[in-house]
């Protein structure tokens, strides 16, 4: 019977390090917006955009324009991502649709030990569709809907994913908390087995500050964040400087990986228009991820 090596099986431990082990479909925790990942991904918390969509649609309630997204993630080992999302309102009720499309490039094809017959591409995709409102003054509710697919080599295999967030305003001004449940679903099987879900819980809280007088802004942030089929548990923070609406600087660090931990990026607005760009370095030899997002509000 033929054997496939794939470096692809082995990526997703080398990047989280803790045990992916029984979940697929890493693609899925990469992270969206390049404001978030530089804020340590804390987009639970910290997302105050069309990003939302992507981390907790509960807070798709909180903005009332329209929005596009448009995102590029040069990840690591031959790992690129590309993603596009849009926000609207119909029947004052606000709805989005996020699209990601993820390859993997040269994962080596082998009979036996020794140098591979040839190379191929591993295709990831999913398409959403979200929406958020408010229950109470305070508390806004979303969901989100998802279709995914999987294709390595010759085999494919598709699948669904539902998230339920909940954000609640607290009556102290600037201060929110978020929880979510993502990526709740099956797939079908791959060959032989189907992929499981990386489901994860999210919860967390942001504060913002100004500072009008020195038209300075701070906002920070932090979320704890576990996957319900492994061991792995993670602590994001996030704090950004914005001065004078247009230019921003952030940081953030994220606790329980062997490979990585410090993020960094800045953000540039004109207007309606938004530029973030985010850096994660890698240790262990796996290199730097650069994230490039742009934003339009109207």
């Amino acid at each position: 019977m033929k054997k496939i090596f794939l470096i692809l099986i082995i990526l997703p431990s080398l990047i989280y390090s803790q045990s992916a082990g029984s979940t697929g479909l890493s693609f899925l925790k990469f992270g969206f917006g390049a404001r978030n990942i530089a804020l340590g991904d804390a987009g639970t918390a910290l997302s105050n955009d069309i990003t939302g969509l992507f981390y907790n649609p509960a807070k798709l309630a909180l903005t009332d324009n329209s929005e596009v997204l448009f995102m590029h993630n040069q990840w690591i080992q031959g790992v690129t991502s590309e993603v596009i999302g849009a926000k609207t309102e119909l029947w004052n009720i606000p709805f989005a649709v996020g699209f990601n499309v993820t390859s993997v490039d040269g994962i080596e094809y082998r009979e036996i030990a020794g140098e591979p017959i040839t190379n191929f591409d591993a295709n990831y995709f999913f398409g959403s569709l979200s929406t958020g409102f408010f229950v109470t003054d305070e508390i806004s509710f979303g969901a989100t809907l998802k279709y995914l697919y999987e294709g390595l080599l010759n085999d494919e295999a598709t699948g669904y994913g539902i998230d339920l967030g909940i954000n609640y305003l607290l009556y102290t001004k600037g201060l929110t908390s978020s929880v979510v449940v993502r990526n709740i679903g099956s797939m079908n099987a791959l060959r032989n087995e189907a992929t499981k879900l990386p489901t994860d819980l999210r919860f967390g809280t942001a504060y913002t500050y100004n500072l009008e007088d020195s038209r300075i802004d701070f906002t920070g942030g932090v979320e704890y964040q576990k996957y319900l089929d492994t061991e792995d548990d993670h602590f994001n923070f996030g704090g950004e400087v914005i001065y004078n609406k247009l230019i921003a600087a952030r940081v953030g660090y994220q606790t329980g990986y062997k490979s990585r931990g410090f993020t960094a990026g800045f953000g540039l607005m004109w207007g309606n228009l938004k530029f973030d760009y985010a850096f994660l370095p890698f240790s262990l030899g796996l290199g730097d991820a650069n994230l490039f997002s742009l934003q339009f509000k109207f």
